[in-house]
């Protein structure tokens, strides 16, 4: 019988001993106990099995002809691995469609299941016998013992085939309310999560809420007095931000490094009211892997990585595990992930002791079995797909003093669902791009990959895109552009969305270009080693945003606008998100700020006319948001070598007079 059905006879026993509804179980733990209950309960007869498509036979025929391979179906099955390591998901051999099967028939899968069970024949055991006969004569013929094979765990067949070919089917991503029972059942004391983001849609990837729904300590404000920490239920779950994927953003780490402010009051805004006198001094990109692996080791405990699918989290997991550490000594150990029910007893009178097993026992139904900590462990796969891991990969590291979890990824958007299968892989950012500068000039519109459509929609004004996606750019005129994603019009330009995907197109909402940025781009005119001029002083000013696609890259928008006469303009113009031109707007704006804290609702975005905008269009009106500007075109812009190759070229001063003197002479 294969794992996953003996895993559902340990979960039915364990919940009627303990207590638990089987319907808290979620279900993206193990995706096929609910088919197999739905299997066992059927009316087929349970003499049949599934284990090959052979047609029956008679009885006499079944138990001449099929004996050893029955038993070696059996025996494969047994030695199995418990979980596939590649996405988490609970070995079984019956539902071929599903994430964890195993084809026994596989030469990877063979070579593990003979080695774990290794058979001796008949020629072996004579050997052996002679061998120990001949030592009895005082003979040292030293050690003739089969050498022990080690080989790499199979992964399942859906791994397989992701690994080597590149195909595969995502998972039903699980819900949030799945992850955070999961976390609740956590059985350690200090837990902490590692919220991953995807520098390439950065905030896009954000869970809303988390905090809340994890209990997880709140984010320490500016109040020099505020506590670092805070528990509950006897507790203690903090939160970091990684930003997995940041060489995307600039090609040097320097330049990453100087990003952080930038990072970070973009993720306050992303975060909202509850963020805006918090620190956020838990923001970390993934180049700092190194000190990442060491604050993992330090802190010990239960580390859980949260995300959103493709957002890196199974790489980070590769990365930041810390490896090779297995009998190093340092921290307190905490009790391991298990319980040995044989040799495991409960004292009558130590009441926290048995609360504490039952705790340990009901975190084993709901997880995966705990792997044996290796030195070095197989790692979760690292895939394109959306949704690769199917159930929490648990690692655990320092001899019982920690572990590492991957979860599931939560459910990012179904844009690949409207792009032809054969070019889903355009919409993953595999390297950092640098763009072509697309002018927009009035009646125009930029197009990306034929199906998402950026249109200004202010007049007389000439903005400036720089498309930062692996989706092809192209400008072209609007009427053309609008046929061209309705899929109404024949084009040399590629439509790579589905068939029908035209008729789902919908706006996705205005944006306005609301960020100044004319500091940054007015160039020598207020370079400190060149004008110096005030940016308050110029005659224009220059307006930016970065538009978001959900999961492929960002498009940054410029345009530049002259400054009205009555515009009383202020240095914290970009940091404001509501129209600052007049203390009139000022002062709504802390009355806002007011009656949102009394109230609890939503400040309304106040948009100024003078700002230039754009329309979105995408299928169905998704996938798109808008950010304040990163400015990356001033990182991607090509650096020009002055410097000469080969000899210079000779100076031409005076060559005329002397070609006169020259004539002068002869005559």
């Amino acid at each position: 019988m294969s794992t996953c059905a003996r895993s559902t006879r340990l979960f039915q026993r364990l919940t009627r001993q303990s207590h638990i509804p089987s319907a808290d179980l979620p279900a993206f733990l193990c995706p096929g106990i609910l088919r197999i209950a739905q299997l066992q309960s059927s009316r087929c007869p349970p003499k049949q099995r599934q284990f090959h498509s052979q047609p029956p036979r008679l009885i006499e025929s079944t138990v001449h002809d099929f004996p050893d391979i029955q038993s070696d179906l059996l025996v494969g099955q047994q030695n199995l691995p418990s979980q596939c390591a590649g996405c988490g998901a609970l070995s079984q051999t019956i539902l071929k469609d599903e994430a964890g099967f195993y084809t026994l028939t596989r030469r990877s899968v063979k070579d593990y299941t003979a080695a774990a069970a290794p058979q001796e024949s008949v020629e072996d055991t004579i050997v052996k016998a002679a061998l120990e006969n001949a030592s009895g004569t005082g003979l040292e013929l030293g050690d003739f013992s089969k050498p022990t094979r080690t080989l790499e765990l199979p992964v399942c067949d859906r791994c397989h085939k992701l690994k080597h070919h590149d195909t595969g089917v995502s998972i039903i991503h699980p819900s949030v309310q799945s992850i955070q029972d999961t976390i609740f059942e956590s059985p350690y004391k200090y837990n902490h999560v590692y919220h991953v983001l995807d520098a390439a849609d950065f905030p896009m990837s954000l869970v809303p809420g988390l905090h809340k729904l994890l209990h997880v300590t709140p984010q320490r404000s500016l109040n020099r007095r505020s506590k670092t920490g805070r528990f509950y239920h006897g507790r203690k779950t903090e939160v970091s931000f990684i930003i997995t994927r940041s060489d995307l953003l600039a090609p040097l780490k320097t330049q990453v490094d100087a990003m952080m402010p930038y990072l970070r009051d973009v993720l306050r805004d992303a975060l909202g009211r509850t963020a805006k006198d918090v620190r956020l001094g838990n923001i970390r990109c993934a180049w700092w892997t190194k000190e990442l692996k060491e604050d993992i080791w330090k802190r010990g405990g239960g580390g859980w990585l949260v995300g959103k699918v493709n957002v890196g989290k199974s790489q980070l997991f590769n990365d930041v595990f810390p490896k090779g550490r297995r009998n190093v000594e340092g921290g307190k150990k905490l009790p391991p992930l298990s319980v040995d029910h044989a040799t495991t007893t409960r004292p009558e009178n130590d009441v926290i002791l048995a609360e504490q097993l039952k705790k340990l026992e009901e975190y084993i139904v709901t997880a995966p079995p705990a792997p044996p900590e290796l030195d070095y462990p197989a790692m979760p796969l690292v895939s394109s797909l959306p949704g690769t891991t199917a159930s929490p990969i648990r690692l655990s590291f320092g001899n019982g003093k920690g572990e590492l979890i991957d979860l599931p990824g939560l459910s990012r958007g179904d844009l690949e669902q409207h792009i032809q299968p054969e070019h889903r892989s355009s919409l993953v950012m595999r390297q950092r791009v640098r763009p072509e500068q697309q002018v927009l000039k009035p009646g125009k519109s930029l197009l990306l990959g034929g199906f998402i459509r950026i249109t200004p929609t202010t007049p007389d004004i000439i903005m400036l895109g720089y498309a930062f996606t692996p989706i092809e750019p192209h400008t072209t005129s609007t009427d053309k552009a609008i046929g061209t994603q309705e899929q109404t019009r024949e084009s040399s330009l590629l439509n790579i969305s589905l068939p029908g995907t035209g008729e789902k197109i919908a706006s996705a909402g205005t944006f306005p270009l609301k960020w100044d940025v004319t500091r940054e781009r007015s160039g020598p005119l207020t370079a400190k080693n060149a004008g110096k001029m005030s940016p308050e002083r110029l005659p224009f000013r220059v307006l930016a945003t970065d538009i978001l696609i959900e999961g492929c890259g960002w498009i940054e928008l410029v345009a530049q606008v002259r400054r009205r006469q009555a515009e009383v303009a202020k240095p914290g113009f970009s940091e404001n998100c509501i129209s600052g031109f007049s203390e009139e707007n000022n002062g709504r704006k802390d009355e806002d700020e007011m009656l949102d804290d009394e109230m609890g609702g939503e400040i309304e975005e106040v948009v100024d006319p003078g700002w230039p905008a754009v329309e979105v269009f995408t299928p169905n009106g998704r996938f798109v948001a808008a950010r304040r500007p990163m400015n990356a075109w001033l990182y991607a812009q090509k650096v020009v070598n002055n410097k000469l190759k080969g000899r210079p070229r000779k100076s031409m001063k005076g060559q005329k007079k002397a070609e006169k003197n020259r004539v002068r002479q002869r005559v």
